[in-house]
């Protein structure tokens, strides 16, 4: 073992018991002993494990490097260090974050095209020397600031052609020579090429285009003296398998791309930035119902009326969508909620709401139009694939209340995997599919919300 994750950080789970079991054990025990109804995490970190054994399956040239911003959570970093992977950090404080579990600094990507000068300066004291650049005026600081730096120059998605205009950061492929030049001209040293297609990564095309583009600035490099040898492809890969384009399919394509413009043998080193493929469906966020407030229907002839229910419902939950709900900050669509406990069939359902707690008229609602029968303070529910952009950052989360705790499980078998592969990828197609096959099911949440109760440890929330 690496040495990053020790069986103490997390609850080992036998086979047969579920995240959702032990989900269910939580909230039993809070309910028993009267405590604080505050939002809570469960993450299953083998789901971590099984897609990052997918990713090097499908894509067994390019190395990840997880963007801390996504989720931050020492659980998952600790993890992906373990598991070999690198880290992708916008800032001072997500370098001294991965650092502070003990990744060295070449495991390391200053990936923000924006960095404060204090900021570049931490990372030349640190060791980080790769980053990117896309402009002039940031070329100037690192060469200010950090002249060891080994950059990468990022082109926007716009330079690509059949992409859809974005506002996303990187340079034209017109001004990637001048840029080029300028480096040259003050000493900097450029390595590679970076770009970040985002949702377009869904739209397996996107990929062979913007390889491509990246080849002919290779190219552009090469000729000016720079030594060109790596590529970031950056993100965009599915983060649920109920996508429009399933990882193996766009991997297929991004294969190919790299066989055609960055064959084997040509010296160059793929990376790439996956987040929410990571996280997504790792985490599973139990929220409190605080307050209700009641809403009378005004309009007759609505569907409220014909079911025999003439209000709308606002649910206040514990937290909110500056706490763990500040995903949907980030353009993420809300999960359906999941009820923690069955509904009676004659129960009339309702049109309603949910917001954060109560008395913060300021924060955006978290879901408008849901349909949820009848639920009363104290009631819980339940929200899958909340694992992405959803753990602050801060100590404190929405309206000044405590983060919601995070309880990390991985099943018996996930760690004996981790165990075996000892942070080294496996290197054949055989030992590929041997070690991804038997991880794909075995410790998956359950879907039924009804599970007999089974003992949980106290003090792991």
């Amino acid at each position: 073992m690496n040495g990053f994750l020790n069986e103490s950080d997390f609850l080992v789970v036998e086979e047969g018991f579920t995240t959702r079991d032990l989900l269910e054990n939580l909230l039993g025990e809070l309910c028993q002993e009267g405590q604080q109804q505050q939002a809570f995490f469960v993450a299953d970190l083998g789901d971590i494990v099984k897609k990052h054994l997918c990713f090097l399956k499908a894509l067994p040239r390019v190395k990840p490097y997880f963007p801390v911003k996504c989720n931050g959570s020492e659980g998952v970093l600790r993890l992906l260090a373990e598991l070999g992977a690198g880290f992708a950090c916008a800032n001072k404080a997500e370098i001294s974050r991965v650092q502070g579990i003990g990744v060295p600094p070449d495991r390391i990507f200053y990936s923000s095209p924006c960095k404060q000068v204090a900021h570049l300066r931490y990372a030349a004291s640190h060791g980080v020397r790769l980053m990117a650049f896309d402009n002039e005026v940031e070329l100037g600081k690192v060469a200010r600031s950090h002249p060891r730096a080994r950059m990468l120059l990022g082109i926007t998605a716009d330079s690509i052609p059949a992409a859809h205009p974005s506002l996303s950061f990187g340079s034209t492929l017109q001004s990637c020579g001048h840029l080029l030049q300028a480096a040259k001209d003050q000493a900097v040293e450029v390595v590679g090429i970076s770009f970040h297609l985002g949702s377009r990564g869904l739209e397996p095309q996107a990929w062979a285009q913007a390889v491509a583009t990246a080849q002919l600035v290779f190219d552009m490099g090469t000729e000016l003296g720079h030594h060109m040898h790596l590529l970031d492809i950056g993100g965009g890969f599915p983060a649920t398998e109920d996508t429009r384009a399933p990882l193996e399919e766009i991997a297929a394509g991004i294969n190919s791309a790299l066989d055609l413009y960055f064959p084997e043998g040509s010296g160059v080193e793929i990376i790439a930035r996956p987040g929410r493929y990571f996280v997504t469906s790792a985490f599973t966020l139990a929220v409190s119902i605080t307050a209700l407030e009641e809403i009378p229907v005004e309009q007759p002839g609505s569907d409220e009326e014909e079911c025999g229910s003439k209000k709308s419902l606002v649910y206040h939950l514990s937290d909110g969508i500056y706490g763990a709900f500040s995903c949907l900050l980030f353009d993420s669509p809300c999960p359906r909620p999941r009820l923690h406990r069955r509904p009676c069939p004659e129960q009339p359902w309702h049109s309603c709401s949910l917001r954060g707690p109560r008395g913060h008229a300021e924060e955006p609602s978290i879901a408008e139009g849901l349909r949820l029968p009848q639920l009363h303070v104290g009631d819980w529910l339940i929200f899958g694939d909340m694992g992405a952009y959803s753990v602050p950052t801060s100590p404190l989360g929405t309206a000044g209340g405590a983060r919601a705790r995070v309880t990390y499980a991985m099943s018996r078998m996930a760690w004996k995997t981790i165990q075996l592969l000892q942070g080294k990828p496996p290197q054949t197609e055989e030992e590929r599919e041997s070690l991804c096959t038997p991880l794909s099911c075995g410790w998956e949440m359950a879907e039924t919300l009804c599970v007999p109760p089974v003992f949980a440890p106290a003090g792991i929330i």
